[in-house]
């Protein structure tokens, strides 16, 4: 059995994380982290150190602000964390990787499954035709997301950039700048608006022919469920920074 502290626990994907773990055997939440109180199935504390007991790991959807502290008590405590937060800066990615080197830790930036597999065919789709596509990557989100662009838009990027024969700079705002596209660059576009949950597109333009790969988010489900899987896996894992295509193998 999986003990399990859910950082963020009042919230959304607090909430959802919780629901899926109650209908499974193998984990449990122990305790939830969040500044609100009241309304779950297990006691919600203020602070890490007020928890009632040592979880096997912890699943933190809550907000970047809290790394520190979140960082600081897995250390303290050997404990091991899933990062499923958002909107890191390269400071805390670094902060991140460095607590790895202690620690078992999960860190994507984006739990679904699908998504993943779409980084591994997007993978596949570069190392076939890099140099004679145009790439581009197209993010869709609600109206409330903060950061732009996503964090799963850089993931896939990087995915991309990693079969690419010559590393392709990011351009982000073309209107400034009155100038042919350049062959060695992925453009990447951010839009916002209504409810949408998550919507990634990759864009293969070549002579007379467009290759597509699309990932549709339906429900923020889909990330409580990867979550939830990251967890049972890491329990027990030496330290290390671990992602999707660990567990997928």
């Amino acid at each position: 059995m999986t003990n399990i502290v859910i950082t963020g626990a009042c919230g959304h994907m607090g909430r959802v994380i919780a629901e899926i773990i109650s209908g499974r055997e193998d984990c449990r939440v122990i305790a939830g982290i969040d500044k609100l109180s009241g309304g779950a199935e297990f006691p919600i504390v203020h602070s890490f150190n007020d928890l009632p007991a040592k979880p096997d790991v912890i699943i933190d959807f809550s907000h970047p602000s809290l790394l520190d502290d979140l960082l600081a008590y897995c250390l303290t405590n050997g404990t091991a964390v899933v990062i499923g937060s958002t909107g890191y800066s390269k400071e805390q990615i670094e902060q991140i990787h460095k607590a790895a080197e202690q620690i078992p830790v999960f860190f994507t930036f984006n739990m679904s499954l699908g998504i993943n597999l779409m980084a591994e065919l997007a993978k596949k789709a570069a190392a076939v035709l890099g140099g004679q596509f145009d790439i581009e990557i197209v993010e869709k989100h609600h109206n409330q997301k903060l950061d732009a662009p996503s964090g799963t838009a850089i993931m896939l990027a990087e995915a991309l950039n990693s079969e690419l024969k010559k590393p392709a700079a990011y351009v982000y705002d073309r209107h400034s700048v009155r100038q042919k596209r350049s062959k060695d660059e992925i453009g990447i576009h951010s839009i916002r608006g209504g409810t949408i949950v998550g919507e990634h597109e990759i864009i293969f333009a070549g002579r007379d022919e467009v290759i597509t790969l699309k990932h549709e988010a339906h429900s923020k489900s889909v990330f409580a469920v990867g979550a939830v899987n990251a967890a049972i896996f890491l329990c027990g894992k030496p330290a290390g920074l671990y992602t999707m295509s660990e567990m997928l193998k």
